[in-house]
């Protein structure tokens, strides 16, 4: 809103003033022009007088004039032409612009802060971010008025250049000052001239224009006086003469130029005149605006328009200078400016102009006191010329018109009473019918009413004047002369407005009428227009914004010209004002504020002010800003960015589209395409003007920093044929944490093998790929010669396609030799510094529509060193042919090759900058926000390491679960620096093996081994089927105290791979014994010979999966046997039952199975021999078939650390168990039970002494009814497979802990099996798919129990009857039998053993008598016997019997407890299998 210094009050005041006219000879222009002013522009600055005046007005009152000011003007006698009104109008708001460097107007509006002043292009536009905190502080003030200086400039020029019409009088001639110098030879003669001069302008019928107000004009006859040269004694005579002739008050001695021009210029002179010759001075200018081309384009042709609307016709008579308007156009070009083209005028004699007019001094003659004597001669010419004049001309008006009225006025306002009553209706503006052709006479009363009211209103009397005004509004309106009631309506309010005291409330609605009248019936705007100017301002000043904004907008038109007046620059102005007056309001409407500024910078483009129409779209932009209203901001910012390339302000143009680009956009695909041609062309222009300066950023595609990877090594080689490259790590693998962390436990526990079984402390793994969950606050490590990929993801967020053509990665590397280059080398373009690194250059990368792409970027780095990757540098450009055809956009679905550019394409780069993690460990960085460094594109380059790469070859995807399948591995350096120490590490040892130590390192090529078996065979031609005994340590296969073996040893040749060279290994599998999808990772471990300081070892990973399906599944029990020693007299001995199930649905093409081996392995039993009642050795079974087989086990003689190996062998072929690979897969899978067990002994020694006792009396008991035994399932499965029959082989393991109890190759399941039975399990299985790790052994506890179970207590004796089968009695020669009976009792503990047999029988129920027949021991019944360890004793016992029949003896009942353990109880031990007697009689 504008905001002034003077008041509304002073506003309007200075708006209508007194016009005096100025006619002057040529040598008193003479003596003006020394000081580089005209007689008019010399008085300018002086003409407001600085004290009261005092007149009387028709009533003798006496009444003060304040603050009064005069127009001094040259007379002209052309009306201005419209176009060069524009011209004027146009130039005023030109070149007022904004003032640089003033502190900014910051208004406060609810939540908004805008700025109001020169800043706001800075604070609103997008690319100024931090508009906000600066606006705050720039000033802590809540409210800060705007000034609109432009609009100030344009509201004076307008009022100024308002031609005078008949309706109203303001701009009429009150007096004439005739200007004469005393140099002239007869001055009095020259005062003659110019008086007539000045009547034949005012009374010849030659002349309509400029108008005086009364007939009689006041005459004011100037002598001036040059002191610096002229005689002062003539000019004073000449004076005295006038004063005879025109009286003291009508002639005036005007002495300047005290000053000779010819004097230094030391003393300093202020210069008033600038301020108002600055105005003047852009008539004769044009347009100026800061591009270097200015084009205005106004389409109007050139012709006169009566402003007053009453079609009065111009003439021009006069040939002299003083004579032709200051705003007339030179017509000596017929293609002027003006008149229908456009114009283009160059910066530099805008410049040029500007400099002329801005460093003329004025006033170099004058010194102050001819500046008093200025003021001091305008105030004697007001004093007693003017005023005067005035009162005078008030009177005799007065007094006309008392006279006329006392006679026409009341005959005619009578008549009317007798024919309309006393009171005429006012009638509305719609029902008036236009009466602009309506004239008065100048001797008519109602213009005599009239120009009293104006003189009235000149003089500030405007009491009087609104009394005349509302008096002259009835006359006219009576007669329907419209323009003239508009006029009377228009002043009549601002009277009474501007009456002291405010008697009357301010009348909006006269206002109202006035421009509804000026509008729609006399089609004035300029009329119009000022009294919208003014009544805006009258509102605002009473805080009446929101009518004063209704009233602004009201004038403002669609229309490109209303009556020659062009409407475009009024629009934008007034629209510009309203939006003032929204944010203004008590409750500031910003969004309205904000709409209206949108529309104003619209309309002022429209008028070719570009600087003004960025300003208001940069001012709205504050409010839309970031609320959420995109398509209004993409409009916003597509039209300040055209404004700023107009002005050439190249970098806000670029900034404004960056921003439209950047935006989450809405907008159609059409309308962002033709957003990123502007862009492109706009930047490629801003680019040429600095070809050599940096990349600048460009904004698209996007780049999702933090989804940045980085690969350090090469590719992964696809599989060739046969062979499969080991999987290791890629760009295409998804991260997965867990996987991660496995992959870390694997690499330190083989770093820990390798440091012989120390763990570092300051271990660290490698780390192949980086992405935002790899821990990156390390500098990672890459190796010369090897590639660095960076996989940056581009997103594009439009709806057409993008093309970037030549992309490649930004780096910084900084040797590692700084003693030579003591500097950074920066390398930005590809094309240098291929010597230190080379860059991979992708010549077309195509990103669709609102697609999310990945580039893969390769630096080649040849030098050791620290590189820096910074960020990817690239040609942005569209694709031709991605419009809209047939409603199809073509754009959808590019497919890759070659694109052609529409050949718009602009040269930048984007940065990679990647945020660190949040540190949230001290307490000062969880009360903080602070971030830890991402350091993965900051790799350290090392030297030269080993590379290995691996390939299997004949890798089965499918196996059965147990099968075992040789295949082989190939190990090839692709380095140039031999490696050594391969390893590798599995968390699933048990799935494969390289073999023993006894096994061939050169084995037969693959193809010539694919039928032969896996195992180590010879063959047997023994028909027994008894066991075949070999034994063998633990330690020969990896498996012993202190091994890990997870870590198995590559045996390499020589225990090195060169360079280049590569080795094939046998290597062995084994399917898992759970059924499904298995993924088994491998890490391979290696170093270099060298030792490097910054790597010691690397790494290559590969994920096996394999398939697994059913085969078979065993299930085996051990029982004691009845007979206290072997047959053959070996000693203690078992009997094992192994049930072996074949599960397999036929899924792989099985057709059977065949048990063709089961081995033991134990260090304490061995299987001996098959009990086979059958002569039928082969055990085959189909789908869904069983077997059972009764083995006989016998206890080892000498009991040693090595694992003894027996083979029952049921084929032709015998395979020896205790070589590899059986013996390797036995022992892998041991090393779990053996690592319990250690894990047991080390929690013992860590017992108090306390316990020690219990804990081994405890270990005792358990270990009767242990078994350490082992059976292994050799078989072979029948296969077709493309109509070919396969055999394949495998193993399964079965470990026997408890005598009595059945163990299962499902150990996790055994559970199920027992309460189940088959049938439930089986179904079970089938509705179980889910599937665990397998675990061969029994899970233990990892402390000894405080008390050992009842059952391992039951099994401390074992028992056994000796008596005969039948036995012969004659009960008729006796009839009591007594049959003797041997009851031998064997300790099997390793402790002294307390025993009480009780002959008893435990009940006398007549079931017990029929289970145990009518039999009886006959002597004591009760024995208490102690066993040694191992020690066997006999009782003899006898049976009395009745009867004859058939009689169980096992009723002797057997309760042990260990001798020294008090407080263990004596328990029942279990009985042998039934003992049955027969008693016959004879």
């Amino acid at each position: 809103m504008a905001q002034r210094v003077q008041s509304v009050q002073e506003f309007l005041q200075d708006s209508f003033v007194p016009l005096v006219a100025a006619l002057c000879s040529e040598e008193a222009e003479r003596v003006t022009r020394k000081n580089n002013l005209g007689f008019c522009d010399l008085v300018k600055p002086f003409c407001r007088l600085t004290s009261e005046v005092h007149m009387r007005d028709p009533n003798n009152q006496l009444h003060v004039i304040k603050n009064l000011k005069i127009a001094v003007n040259n007379i002209i006698t052309q009306l201005p032409q419209p176009s060069a009104v524009r011209k004027l109008l146009n130039d005023v708001v030109t070149v007022s612009q904004p003032a640089e460097g003033l502190v900014a107007n910051v208004i406060t509006a609810g939540d908004y802060d805008l700025n109001i002043s020169d800043r706001s292009v800075k604070a609103s536009v997008p690319w100024y971010s931090s508009w906000k905190d600066t606006l705050m502080g720039l000033n802590t003030s809540t409210f800060y008025s705007a000034t609109t200086p432009w609009f100030e400039a344009y509201r004076e020029s307008l009022l100024q250049s308002m031609p005078a019409s008949d309706h109203e009088f303001l701009n009429h001639y009150v007096a004439c000052m005739l200007v004469v110098s005393s140099s002239e030879p007869e001055p009095v003669e020259q005062f003659l001239k110019l008086s007539q001069e000045q009547h034949r302008i005012q009374h010849s019928n030659e002349y309509s224009y400029p108008k005086w107000f009364i007939p009689n004009t006041l005459k004011y006859y100037v002598l001036l006086h040059d002191v610096s040269v002229g005689e002062e004694q003539r000019a004073d005579s000449i004076y005295e003469e006038m004063k005879q002739r025109y009286g003291t008050q009508g002639c005036y001695l005007l002495k300047i130029n005290s000053r000779g021009s010819n004097r230094g210029t030391d003393e300093q002179i202020p210069d008033p005149w600038s301020q108002y010759l600055q105005k003047n001075s852009i008539q004769t200018q044009e347009p100026y605006e800061d591009g270097p081309y200015t084009v205005i384009s106004n389409k109007s042709t050139d012709y006169f328009i009566p402003l007053d609307g009453l079609g009065n016709d111009s003439k021009d008579g006069l040939s002299n200078s003083f004579k032709t308007h200051p705003l007339q156009l030179d017509h000596t070009n017929d293609s002027g400016c003006f008149d229908g083209t456009d114009y283009i005028k160059s910066n530099a004699s805008l410049h040029e102009s500007k400099k002329v007019n801005t460093g003329t001094p004025h006033g170099t003659c004058l010194t102050l006191t001819d500046h008093d004597r200025i003021r001091q001669f305008i105030q004697e010419f007001t004093f007693r010329g003017l005023l005067p004049h005035i009162e005078k001309t008030i009177r005799q008006l007065n007094d006309q018109l008392i006279s006329r009225k006392g006679l026409s006025r009341s005959l005619f306002s009578a008549t009317k009473k007798w024919f309309s009553g006393s009171k005429v209706p006012e009638k509305s503006i719609n029902e008036l019918k236009s009466t602009s052709g309506l004239l008065y006479p100048p001797e008519a009363p109602e213009l005599q009413i009239r120009k009293m009211a104006d003189l009235c209103f000149l003089v500030q009397h405007y009491e009087l004047a609104y009394s005349c005004y509302h008096t002259a509004k009835k006359d006219f309106l009576n007669d329907q002369a419209m323009l003239y009631a508009a006029g009377a309506l228009e002043m009549a309010a601002v009277s009474a407005f501007l009456q002291p005291g405010a008697p009357r409330p301010y009348p909006s609605h006269y206002m109202d009428t006035a421009i509804q009248t000026y509008r729609d019936i006399c089609k004035n705007m300029m009329l119009a227009e000022r009294c919208v100017l003014l009544s805006a301002e009258i509102l605002k000043s009473q805080s009446k914004y929101s009518e004063a904004a209704a009233l602004l907008i009201r004038l403002t038109s669609e229309q490109s010209a209303w009556m020659g007046m062009d409407s475009d620059l009024r629009s934008a102005l007034l629209l510009e004002q309203a939006a003032h007056c929204f944010i203004n309001m008590k409750s500031p409407m910003v969004r309205k504020f904000a709409f209206h500024m949108i529309l104003a910078g619209h309309r002022y483009s429209k008028a070719g002010q570009k600087k003004h129409a960025l300003r208001c779209y940069c001012q709205a932009m504050q409010v839309y800003k970031g609320k959420g209203w995109s398509l209004a901001e993409d409009h916003i910012n597509f039209t300040i960015g055209h404004q700023s390339f107009t002005l050439r302000q190249l970098d806000n143009a670029v900034s404004a589209f960056r921003h439209i680009l950047i935006n989450d956009s809405k907008q159609t695909a059409a309308q962002q395409g033709a957003f990123l041609r502007e862009y492109l062309y706009v930047y490629k222009n801003v680019s040429q003007l600095s070809p050599d300066g940096p990349l600048p950023q460009l904004p698209l595609p996007y780049i999702n920093s933090s989804a940045t990877r980085v690969f350090f090594g090469h590719d992964r080689r696809p599989a060739e044929g046969e062979k499969q490259a080991a999987t290791h790590i890629s760009l295409d693998q998804e991260y997965d944490s867990e996987f991660t962390q496995q992959w870390k436990e694997l690499e330190e526990q083989v770093v820990a093998a390798a440091n012989k079984g120390t763990a570092l402390s300051n271990f660290q793994p490698t780390q192949y790929c980086l992405n935002r969950y790899s821990d990156n606050s390390r500098f990672p490590l890459g190796v010369v010669e090897e590639p660095i990929t960076v996989e940056v993801a581009f997103k594009n967020p439009l709806k057409v396609p993008l093309l970037l053509t030549d992309l490649s990665l930004l780096w910084k590397f900084q040797p590692e030799d700084f003693s030579s280059k003591n500097s950074e080398e920066t390398k930005e373009i590809e094309t240098c510094g291929k010597e230190t690194i080379g860059a991979e250059v992708i010549s077309e990368f195509s990103i669709n529509s609102e697609e999310t792409k990945m580039a893969r970027l390769k630096l080649f780095p040849h030098q050791t060193g620290e590189l820096h990757i910074l960020g990817v540098v690239y040609n942005l450009g569209t694709i031709q042919g991605t419009t809209m055809l047939d409603g199809v956009d073509s754009s959808v679905g590019l497919q890759a090759g070659k694109y052609i550019s529409n050949g718009m394409s602009v040269r930048g780069r984007q940065d990679l900058e990647i945020q660190g993690p949040r540190l949230n460990n001290t307490k000062e960085e969880k009360t903080s926000i602070k971030y830890g460094p991402d350091r993965r594109l900051d790799p350290i380059i090392t030297e030269e390491m080993p590379l290995l790469e691996v390939f299997f070859i004949n890798f089965p995807t499918g196996l059965l679960c147990g099968e075992i399948r040789k295949t082989h591995v190939e190990f090839m350096n692709v380095s140039k620096s031999p490696l050594t120490g391969l390893k590798i590490v599995s968390k699933r040892p048990e799935f494969f093996t390289f073999g023993g130590s006894s096994a061939i390192r050169t084995p037969l090529s693959p193809s010539a081994s694919e039928h032969c078996s896996a195992y180590k065979t010879v063959v047997t031609h023994s028909s027994s089927v008894c066991s075949l005994i070999s034994s063998v340590a633990a330690s020969d296969f990896g498996v012993g105290a202190g091994s890990q073996p997870e870590v198995i040893d590559v045996p390499l040749p020589d225990s090195v791979l060169l360079p280049g060279a590569s080795v094939q290994l046998p290597m062995w599998l084994r399917g898992p014994d759970e059924e499904g999808v298995h993924e088994i990772n491998f890490l391979f471990y290696y170093e270099s010979i060298r030792k490097h300081s910054k790597m010691c070892h690397r790494v290559l990973r590969h994920t096996a999966v394999i398939c697994t399906s059913r085969s078979l599944t065993v299930r085996a029990t051990a029982y004691r046997s009845n007979a206290l020693e072997d047959e053959k007299g070996e000693g203690d001995n078992m009997l094992v039952f192994v049930d072996v199930e074949n599960i397999n649905t036929s899924e792989a093409g099985v057709k059977e199975f065949h048990i063709v081996q089961v081995s033991s392995n134990s260090k304490n039993w061995k299987l001996q021999e098959y009990i086979n009642l059958s002569e039928d050795k082969d055990i085959k079974l189909v789908n869904r078939e069983r077997g059972k087989l009764c083995l006989k086990a016998v206890r080892c003689k000498n009991l040693v650390e090595n694992y003894t190996f027996a083979d029952i062998v049921f084929g032709s072929e015998q395979i020896i168990s205790s070589t590899s690979p059986c013996a390797d897969f036995f022992f892998q899978s041991l090393y779990s039970e053996l690592r319990t067990t250690q894990t047991q002994q080390n929690m013992h020694t860590s017992q108090g002494a306390a316990k020690q006792s219990l804990d081994n009396a405890v270990r005792l008991i358990q270990k009767c009814s242990e078994v350490d035994l082992n059976i292994i399932v050799l078989w072979k499965a029948y296969v077709v497979e493309d109509n070919k029959q396969l055999i394949l082989e495998g193993q399964h393991h079965v470990v026997l802990h408890t005598v009595g109890k059945e163990a299962f190759s499902f150990p996790q399941k055994q559970g199920f099996k027992k309460i189940l039975g088959n049938s439930d399990w089986e179904d079970l299985e089938q509705e179980s798919p889910e599937m665990g790790l397998l675990n061969f052994f029994r899970s233990e506890s990892t402390s000894v129990p405080s008390r050992p179970s009842l059952d391992q207590l039951s099994n401390l004796i074992k028992t056994s009857l000796h008596y005969p089968e039948t036995f012969n009695h004659s009960f008729h020669q006796k009839s009591l039998c007594i049959v003797p009976v041997t009851l031998l009792l064997s300790n099997c503990s390793q402790a002294d053993v307390d025993v009480i047999i009780d002959l008893r029988h435990k009940t006398t129920s007549p079931e017990t008598l029929e289970i145990h027949g009518s039999f009886t021991w006959l002597g004591q019944t009760q024995y208490k016997l102690q066993l040694k360890s191992q020690e066997v004793s006999s009782l003899r016992l006898r049976a009395c019997f009745v009867h004859t029949g058939v009689y169980n003896l096992g009723t002797p009942r057997v309760f042990a407890k260990l001798s020294d353990q008090v407080t263990l109880f004596e328990t029942s031990q279990q009985n042998s299998m039934p003992a049955l007697i027969i008693i016959n009689n004879i």
